[in-house]
């Protein structure tokens, strides 16, 4: 499943999608084959609070993360070419959705609920999954998010099997 966009202008790529579905390690080696800085999202606000994610959920709740995650973004936004991996919440929330598409070209890297458990039961870091059944918590993430990340620009299926076939895919789509 994919949507084509137009080819590839220079703005910045924003990788948006469920947990686990590799926009990360997907998104850093996009930034190589293209010769671009990669920023995680994530580790730009872990950096700015001088605390982890899931800390920020516990100490100060889920809203207060949702406003530093939007204004980091925002902060990224700068024009210039760069891949960014965002958490999977940042594309729900309105502004930073439209913030994002406005200024982006967002690409929806999707992937079965299956495939998502068995790549995220190998780490324990996230907020939304401590002691929970990954599957079926991934699930209902699916079935809440998916309308949002289907407003992206491109739609990239991300298989069982390297993460090198998605970013294939996605300079596919790119046109690159």
């Amino acid at each position: 499943m994919m949507q084509s966009h137009s080819p590839w202008t220079g703005r910045p790529i924003v990788l948006v999608g469920l947990m686990g579905v590799g926009k990360s390690t997907v998104g850093r080696r996009l930034a190589i084959r293209l010769a671009v800085p990669f920023v995680d999202a994530d580790h730009e606000i872990e950096s700015a609070a001088g605390m982890t994610v899931a800390e920020i959920f516990e100490r100060f709740g889920e809203p207060y993360f949702r406003d530093g995650e939007r204004r980091v973004i925002g902060r990224l936004m700068d024009g210039a070419p760069k891949v960014i991996a965002t958490g999977g919440g940042a594309f729900i929330d309105e502004t930073t959705r439209a913030l994002i598409l406005d200024q982006s070209t967002a690409i929806w890297l999707n992937a079965h609920p299956d495939v998502l458990a068995e790549r995220v039961r190998r780490r324990d870091t996230r907020p939304l999954l401590r002691g929970r059944d990954p599957r079926r918590v991934l699930a209902d993430l699916a079935v809440a998010r998916d309308p949002f990340y289907a407003q992206a620009h491109i739609h990239v299926s991300s298989q069982r099997g390297p993460h090198e076939t998605t970013v294939a895919a996605i300079l596919k789509a790119i046109g690159r």
